[in-house]
């Protein structure tokens, strides 16, 4: 009798259990803080009534599962490229993009490192570039005043939207790189591979820097003709960011929501929820919110249903804020 009274019990459980509704989320590790965070706070506003999960398979992992209709949200660290975007189509996926923050893509050096205080984007050019494989090794080969002795490289993997962006904004083509360095969709690996290399050079989000002062050290970045400051070694802030001056490697990130899964109670509840917490929650996890008015127009998107992308299947290198917004504005 009672074995049969704790059987049932148990299974009226686990019926309980897993009727609470789910959120899978998925994609970039730069987007993820921010979401994770939500994710956070949204369930502890439900008091257990949903669960949301939130995933870290690059940008582009992720968009694999979105455009199959397995996830309901999009983490992603760059717009949705015009592949993702015939596989969308295909699928019959549509969506809805939402700007959620800017993040600068900052270079950092091991804190041992005296030689390097700021680096050129054609310095970096020539570190990165697929003909550098093999033949520029040393911080000599790069700039004749710095050691002669061989770097190692850090940087995202090939299904990281940082990893599009920064070969996008350094190399001048996307996913363009040289294959000898050591690769992580997992900003974290980075941080510690850099950390523990007194020869290293590497790239990740400003707030994985923001949380690793001690371990790293943050690069000046000489932008070039088309910089705003053509020749001055800027650093990642959100200063520079929202100036514009963080040149090329400042960048607007995002979530991308499923138009069905927007159909869900508990999703649409996500979604307006993170957009109108983004203000406060963006910049403690260290990225840089927008102004009011985008998440205002999000929350306009939202409620008409604004399907689509205004960036056409590709990243625009070094788009302002302001920019962004007229872009959004008319969608």
């Amino acid at each position: 009798m009672l074995l049969n009274l704790l059987l049932t019990v148990f299974a009226s459980a686990n019926v309980a259990h897993a009727q609470v509704p789910v959120i899978k989320i998925d994609g970039s590790s730069t987007v993820f803080p921010i979401t994770e965070a939500m994710a956070e706070e949204f369930q502890t506003s439900k008091r257990g009534k949903v669960r949301v999960t939130v995933g870290i398979s690059g940008t582009g992992g992720g968009f694999k599962k979105f455009c199959r209709g397995e996830t309901d949200v999009q983490d992603a660290s760059r717009p949705i490229q015009s592949a993702e975007l015939e596989n969308c189509r295909k699928a019959g996926i549509k969506f809805l993009e939402l700007p959620i923050a800017y993040d600068a893509t900052a270079v950092v050096v091991n804190p041992k490192n005296t030689w390097v205080k700021s680096i050129t984007v054609e310095e970096l050019k020539k570190m990165w570039a697929p003909e550098a494989q093999g033949k520029v090794m040393k911080w000599s080969d790069v700039n004749p005043a710095w050691p002669k002795e061989n770097f190692k490289l850090y940087g995202a993997g090939s299904d990281s939207g940082t990893f599009d962006y920064f070969t996008e904004a350094i190399v001048g083509k996307a996913k363009s790189s040289r294959g000898d360095y050591t690769a992580s969709e997992d900003d974290n690996t980075l941080v510690t591979g850099v950390s523990n290399d007194k020869n290293a050079l590497g790239y990740v989000p400003l707030a994985y820097y923001e949380e690793n002062k001690a371990k790293l050290k943050v690069v000046g970045i000489v932008g070039g003709d088309k910089a705003p400051k053509k020749n001055e070694a800027v650093l990642p802030s959100r200063e520079t960011v929202e100036a514009g001056s963080y040149f090329p490697l400042s960048r607007p990130i995002f979530i991308y929501v499923s138009e069905a899964s927007l159909k869900k109670a508990e999703v649409k509840e996500f979604v307006e929820f993170y957009l109108k917490n983004s203000a406060t929650i963006v910049p403690q996890v260290k990225y840089v919110a927008l102004p009011a008015k985008a998440y205002e127009m999000a929350q306009d998107h939202v409620k008409k249903n604004k399907l689509g992308t205004v960036f056409g299947g590709h990243s625009e290198v070094g788009i302002k804020i302001e920019d962004l917004l007229k872009k959004e504005g008319s969608l």
